[in-house]
């Protein structure tokens, strides 16, 4: 019978939508050294291709409508009335250093509306050509649903400006039909204010449970979001006891493991404590609920938070790299499908932050004593966060570059220009010999990072003073600043592509110099010294001479 529970459980996992199978981490003023805002975002999937979407900031005529296309599929979903004015959005944020990500967690699977106007991801490229502010937007995505429907699953949404970090969660009502009409359109939500100096984060679960009713400042929730659940008999407790979470996206077993572990890992590289919640992490012990923030031992650089995107739950005993599954070379990965049986017995691999099929993935830095236009940062990227770097994109930025342009290349289209490709190129090259190639790749990785993260101070101080004079010239600065850097990132990965096929060809390594040329025979500039051949890791050496196949490979006198 524990078996078919698993069995079950798993399946309603597996069945989540893959392309919204994301991670996001939410970082207040009080919790970073700089005193910026931060949300991380992992796009991830196996059918999204990396890229950077791009809307300018328009007029329009009274009266003009805008088509709504669901961003999942492409699907065409109606036309809404189109704002007057819109905002300049790059990536997930805005001129006004809105920003934006999410993650989605699907709930009730009775909790469906197909006919609604407005999908998860319009709801938030909308609010960021329409919202200025973290509040603006809740409120902006409150009206959307109230107004058109709202036809996507449970979603996590992080909003953050310069100021403030919300966590939004929100679930379709359950459809009414009377007379053909459905009267039960669109949503029920919670949104909770991160409290300054704390930390939060979500991975495809949903994490508020219960929440104050008195405090406009720090909680906004739809006024039927309990009455809701009662008149649908999905709740019969007291207002007081009233759990989101519980009541509409009730914990399973691929929740806790599958999704929760991967908050618990990035907790747990910022605050101490976090092995009591060990056995909710594993899927074991879902009464032994995470906060839904922590306070961090030390405040948080960028360059910090954009290693916790990097974890493959190394050191705890979820780390990958310490079975047979990792190969002879530690490889923290595991094809889909996540789950196998063997001789009638289910076992499940790990889903960590870092992601073979991430589409792209950014940093979002709001920085409240700059203006605007220069103080927010889109620190962005491609594919798996274990190898690609972050390429700093100001808020302003008015030009995409060329090399992440929505159009060069596609899933099914590869593109030399294109750094999606040329990313994903050498993540599949280091992934055959991680513990060698994906390290080296994780030093150049850090390298241009650290490099970029003290650039922009630089890059700042002299956008301020061009905007002192004249704004739109520290806007074409940064612009051009944006663009460049990004293409610079793209020719420094072709390069390194190369480099890295030259030194690990074949399963070998080639020797190189104190500067890093390679070494030659001492004859011929053109031939190698001897390759060196680290071999494979111990317990693949265990594993195979402990198999069937070990009496056949062993050495005999």
């Amino acid at each position: 019978m524990k078996k078919i529970v698993f069995l079950l459980t798993m399946a309603l996992f597996l069945a989540r939508p893959q392309a919204e199978a994301c991670t996001n981490i939410l970082v207040t003023k009080g919790a970073s050294k700089d005193g910026s805002t931060m949300v991380t975002y992992s796009a991830d999937s196996h059918q999204l291709y990396g890229e950077l979407y791009f809307f300018p900031a328009a007029i329009y005529p009274k009266g003009t409508m805008m088509k709504v296309i669901e961003w999942d599929t492409g699907k065409y979903l109606g036309e809404i009335p189109q704002a007057e004015q819109t905002y300049s959005v790059i990536g997930n944020m805005n001129e006004h250093q809105l920003l934006i990500g999410e993650t989605t967690f699907g709930g009730l699977s009775q909790m469906r509306d197909p006919n609604g106007g407005i999908d998860y991801g319009s709801l938030i490229y909308i609010s960021l050509q329409r919202a200025k502010t973290a509040r603006e937007a809740i409120e902006v995505m409150a009206n959307l649903v109230a107004t058109f429907g709202y036809c996507s699953s449970g979603e996590s949404i992080s909003i953050a400006d310069p100021n403030e970090v919300w966590i939004f969660e929100i679930m379709p009502k359950i459809p009414k039909i009377v007379k053909g009409v459905n009267v039960n359109k669109g949503a029920v939500w919670v949104a909770l204010r991160v409290p300054d100096g704390y930390v939060c984060a979500h991975a495809n679960q949903a994490r508020i449970t219960t929440f104050p009713f008195d405090d406009p400042d720090n909680c906004l929730f739809a006024p039927d979001v309990i009455s809701h659940a009662r008149e649908n008999n999905l709740y019969t407790g007291a207002d007081k006891d009233f759990s989101f979470s519980d009541v509409y996206a009730p914990l399973d077993f691929g929740a806790m493991r599958g999704c929760e572990a991967r908050v618990w890992a990035a907790f747990n590289h910022i605050t101490t404590g976090m092995e009591v919640y060990t056995d909710y992490a594993m899927g074991h012990n879902p009464n032994n609920r995470m906060p839904l923030w922590v306070k961090p031992t030390n405040k948080l650089s960028v360059k910090e938070v954009a290693d916790l995107m990097r974890d493959h739950y190394e050191g705890t005993i979820l780390d990958m790299r310490l079975d047979p599954g990792a190969g002879g070379n530690t490889l923290p990965y595991r094809w889909r499908p996540m789950t196998f049986t063997f001789e009638g017995n289910s076992y499940q691999n790990e889903r960590a932050i870092a992601t073979q099929q991430t589409g792209w993935w950014y940093v979002g830095q709001c920085r409240s004593w700059l203006p605007d236009a220069i103080g927010g940062i889109l620190w962005f990227g491609v594919d798996d966060a274990g190898t690609s770097a972050l390429t700093p994109i100001y808020c302003s930025t008015q030009t995409v570059p060329e090399c992440v342009k929505v159009g060069n290349g596609s899933m099914l289209e590869y593109s030399t220009t294109s750094l999606f490709w040329i990313t994903n190129r050498i993540a599949q090259f280091a992934y055959l010999r991680y513990d060698e190639i994906g390290a080296e790749t994780r030093s150049v990785v850090d390298a241009w990072e650290n490099k970029k993260m003290n650039e922009v101070l630089a890059v700042d101080e002299a956008a301020k003073i061009l905007y002192a004079q004249n704004p739109q010239s520290a806007i074409d600065f940064i612009t051009d600043y944006s663009v460049n850097t990004a293409q610079s990132l793209f020719n420094q990965w072709v390069k390194l592509d190369q480099y890295l096929m030259i030194k690990y060809i074949d399963g070998n390594t080639k020797q190189q110099n104190p500067d890093g040329s390679f070494k030659n025979n001492g004859h011929d500039p053109q031939i190698p010294a001897r390759v060196i051949n680290q071999g494979y890791s111990e317990i693949w050496k265990e594993t195979v001479a402990k198999s069937n196949r070990g009496e056949v490979l062993r050495v005999r006198d």
